[in-house]
């Protein structure tokens, strides 16, 4: 694989690649197949490459580092929700540490009052050991939170833990948990339903287009459709008086979510839009220009290097700036 990266053709085509997230939007066909080679390769790129590439996208490996992000972004009007990166813990002891570490995360945010709520995977507190036993220690998290005035988002993840963190969202709720929130994913055929059930218990809902690979028996895949899902989800829950947080990087999408604004009178309170620490800064400030809310999600943590690969797999642009960091690395 070194080969084919030191080849003269390889470095022609990668000085073709977008060097920004709006020049990705207009990838010809030749350069998508570039990107896919890319995707392939990025585990075996050297996990410092990766490192110094994936920075603006992640706070740091420290709380301190995670304070200082939400501190920055509060400054600039906007809010947080923080990410202890880490999923699919096998272990009790593990999982019952990240317990711990989400209550010290919550009891220092507190402290420094700054305005950011939490963001917590179901993977990563022994979903997969235990329905139950993750059941009570998400919802030790939440009843923390609760106990400061604050909220946890429990994140989606693949279709694997849709019904269960489903379940285990609605269980909360009937126990009396307001400060908690679930997300839909409009690239899933069944998020249609699951709001319908949702809106039954005046969820809070984050409202993405949904990242992992899925099945086509249960997953949207042209690249319209899942616009059109999203517009008419989104329209869905707006027309039934649901908070939403409108988590995208689409400037279409962005647009429609505009329209149905204006459409349903929603007022500032009433929803927010979030997206990702790094990604699309210019529309992310055009949103804020516009008077809206808007929340940054903020992962940090150890276990940086997996979402890092997540991201650069994701978009082809970010992927370009590892591939030219190599290429000036090899250089020297």
């Amino acid at each position: 694989m070194w080969l084919v990266w030191n080849s003269p053709l390889f470095h022609a085509a990668v000085h073709l690649l977008p060097t920004t997230e709006q020049e990705s939007q207009t990838l010809t066909l030749p350069m998508h197949l570039l990107n896919s080679l890319i995707a392939k390769t990025l585990p075996l790129i050297p996990k410092s490459i990766v490192g110094r590439v994936s920075k603006r996208y992640i706070a740091g490996t420290t709380l301190e580092a995670a304070t200082d992000a939400v501190r920055r972004l509060n400054q600039n009007s906007m809010m947080a929700t923080l990410d202890i990166l880490g999923e699919d813990i096998l272990e009790r002891n593990p999982a019952e540490q990240m317990v711990r570490d989400w209550r010290t995360v919550i009891d220092a945010m507190t402290s420094h009052r700054l305005d950011t709520n939490f963001s917590v995977k179901l993977s990563q507190l022994g979903l997969r050991i235990d329905h139950e036993f993750c059941f009570q220690n998400v919802r030790s998290i939440v009843d923390h939170a609760r106990s400061v005035g604050n909220f946890v988002r429990i994140d989606m993840e693949d279709s694997s833990t849709t019904d269960a963190t489903l379940e285990i969202y609605h269980r909360l709720r009937k126990e009396g948990f307001a400060n908690v929130g679930v997300v839909i994913q409009s690239y899933m055929r069944r998020s249609e339903n699951d709001v319908r059930d949702l809106l039954k218990l005046g969820a809070n809902v984050r409202l993405c287009k949904g990242i992992y690979v899925e099945p086509a028996e249960i997953a949207f895949k042209e690249y319209q459709e899942i616009r059109d899902s999203f517009v008419s989800l989104l329209d869905l829950m707006f027309a039934n008086g649901a908070y939403v947080g409108i988590a995208t990087h689409d400037e279409y999408l962005v647009d429609r979510s505009y329209e149905l604004i204006k459409k349903y009178e929603r007022q500032k309170h009433q929803y927010e839009y979030q997206m990702l620490l790094g990604v699309r800064e210019a529309l992310r400030d055009r949103i804020v220009a516009d008077g809206h809310r808007l929340r940054v999600y903020v992962p940090f943590g150890e276990q940086w290097y997996a979402y890092s690969v997540r991201r650069l797999k994701e978009n082809p642009a970010i992927a370009g700036y590892v591939l030219k960091a190599m290429l000036r690395l090899n250089r020297t």
